[in-house]
């Protein structure tokens, strides 16, 4: 914003100090001057040496108006230059934090999310502004590192499909008795993934900047209706669907909210033992929040592995690009859409193997007005 030029603060501050110096200043010599009238007496009479008094009268307040005005002057004077200097140094002192935090602001502004104010003293004004801008810039940079590792990984995800599709199509173009049959087939495969993905990083997209309409949503129903649609999926990989639990009102996007469901679900059966596994679905409703919890049987998982799940592109301990692994988004939209609820995902691995997640979002009455 192009802004006139203007007195600093620091001036502005001195100002006001100097200022209230000289008010007080004139109000007590004021009060002086209104006492002295009170209960001096105008004039008096003179008297000799030996206690005989004179015919002569003395002016005693035109006299102390002499004295008093040019007193009072230099007085004033002194408290003006007093009030300037002490007021431009403690105007200085004072502000010199909102200068630290401004420096730190220019530095964000270029590009330097790494800075720190670290404001030293107690607690106060100043000091609770810079905690909340250290806060804010430690937030902003891990978003933006974030973005930044995103960014990367969409980009090589995006590129593989096409850089297969290009080398098929040189096969076809220089080998013209190649099987195009095969050939349509493998492009058919590889840009339905690509459409995946495409689709998936437009709904990160959209939850992440949370523009949806938010209605009257049970969980428990979005539970069922995600193991109905994945039950063909479960019986081709030998995985038992159970589903269980109470009443889950939230409120939400019932798109947004069932396909965090579903990838939750499709996740817990893909990633399963080979044979005989199983995969429960259970909500319930806790004080002021409703859970959701997913959890499944398979491999034995360390902590740090787990911690990783919810990155972009992760999965597991490896990329794997199978038809079964999905495009390394499933968790990655699941805390987006959980974050964008005002809600919690927790991850753990479970004891005899396999994960528990959980989903916790705020409740809502349900017999609320819809």
């Amino acid at each position: 914003m192009d802004r006139q030029p203007g007195l600093s603060v620091r001036v502005k501050l001195t100002l006001s100090y100097a200022g209230f110096l000289m008010i007080a200043g004139v109000l007590l010599l004021a009060a002086v001057w209104v006492f002295l009238l009170r209960y001096v007496p105008n004039r008096a009479m003179l008297i000799n040496p030996d206690d005989r008094p004179t015919n002569g009268v003395f002016p005693i307040r035109s006299v102390l108006l002499q004295v008093f005005a040019p007193r009072a002057a230099a007085v004033l004077a002194f408290l003006l230059v007093f009030g300037l200097l002490g007021g431009w140094i403690l105007a200085g002192r004072m502000l010199a934090p909102l200068t630290r935090i401004t420096d730190a602001t220019r530095m964000a502004t270029n590009g330097s999310l790494s800075h720190r104010i670290r404001l030293p003293g107690r607690k106060d004004e100043f000091r609770e502004l810079a905690d909340a801008f250290d806060a804010m810039l430690a937030r902003l940079e891990a978003h933006v590192a974030e973005q930044r590792r995103f960014a990367a990984n969409a980009s090589h995800e995006l590129r593989t499909p096409l850089a297969i599709s290009q080398a098929l199509l040189d096969v076809a173009i220089s080998d013209p008795n190649c099987d195009t049959g095969e050939i349509i087939d493998r492009l058919h495969a590889v840009n339905t993934r690509a459409i995946d993905l495409t689709e998936a990083l437009l709904l990160l997209s959209r939850a992440d900047q949370r523009s949806f309409t938010r209605e009257h949503v049970d969980l428990s129903l979005l539970a069922e209706e995600a193991t109905e649609t994945l039950l063909p999926l479960a019986e081709r990989h030998a995985v038992t669907l159970e589903t269980n639990g109470d009443i889950a009102p939230t409120i939400g996007s019932p798109a947004l909210l069932l396909q965090l469901t579903t990838n939750l679900v499709q996740n817990a059966i893909v990633h399963n033992l080979p044979e005989h596994g199983n995969v429960s679905v259970h909500t319930s409703v806790r004080p002021k929040t409703v859970v959701l919890t997913v959890e499944n049987t398979g491999e034995q998982l360390t902590p740090q592995l787990v911690s990783t799940l919810t990155e972009p592109f992760q999965r597991g301990t490896e990329r794997i690009h199978t038809d079964q692994a999905g495009v390394g988004l499933g968790l990655a939209i699941v805390k987006t859409i959980t974050q964008a609820h005002d809600g919690t995902l927790t991850l753990a691995p479970r004891s005899a193997g396999g994960i528990r997640v959980t989903v916790e979002l705020p409740a809502i009455s349900p017999h609320a007005d819809r």
